[in-house]
């Protein structure tokens, strides 16, 4: 028979156990990305969802396209890209506040990173992508000629030639990005890294007279 001691720590145990288990959330993980639809593994059950439906765990679908989809766990949202997980006991950063002033030319200058690389970007929301000349591709390591894909550029200054490449990650204010399509174009010009809506949308942009305020969406 069980003493009296026994008795009370397997109560304990239990009751951790059980504890430990509410606690858990459900994991999920991308298994396959389509326009509004996702393949998703939650808690080893695949279910394809389309944006707006709920799936086992209460885990919903916020929207989707072929390179990523956005995931609520628990009421907090998510962004998975293909083969990525995420569960519930994860611990989300904080949403980032990037507070810009402008500069004397009436430019917005923001300090970060391109694979691992310092750079100074300047924002520009009539820019499709990142884009580069060529002179800076060559201070950051990029191989733009080997790695790129040739294509014709509209610029300020009329059609230019630039190659299409992908970053493997780009920093601002400590908001880090994956796999982000840049151009670099031919020649010197633009002097400055321009820093494109493929990287803006994903901030809510916030614009005060002379102050810029970029806060992550998630």
């Amino acid at each position: 028979m069980r003493t009296g001691i026994q008795r009370a720590l397997a109560i304990v145990a239990a009751a951790f156990l059980l504890g430990t288990a509410a606690l858990a959330g459900p994991a999920v993980r991308v298994l396959a990305l389509f326009p509004g639809k996702a393949m998703l593994e939650i808690d080893g059950q695949r279910k394809v969802l389309a944006a707006g439906q709920q799936g086992p765990g209460g885990v919903r679908l916020v929207s989707a396209d072929p390179r990523r989809a956005v995931v609520e766990i628990e009421g907090v949202r998510q962004e998975l890209r293909l083969g990525s997980a995420v569960s519930a006991s994860y611990r989300p950063n904080e949403r980032r506040e990037v507070r810009v002033l402008k500069d004397r030319r009436g430019g917005y200058f923001i300090d970060g990173l391109i694979n691992g690389q310092p750079v100074r970007f300047l924002v520009d929301t009539g820019a499709t992508s990142i884009a580069m000349s060529e002179v800076q591709a060559a201070r950051l390591g990029i191989q733009h000629r080997v790695e790129g894909r040739r294509i014709a550029v509209g610029t300020a200054s009329g059609d230019a030639v630039g190659h299409q490449i992908t970053l493997r990650s780009i920093s601002i204010g400590g908001v880090q990005f994956n796999d982000l399509k840049a151009v670099v174009i031919d020649g010197d010009s633009p002097r400055s890294v321009l820093l494109g809506m493929n990287v803006l949308s994903r901030f809510e942009i916030d614009q005060r007279e002379n102050l810029l305020i970029l806060r992550s969406k998630y």
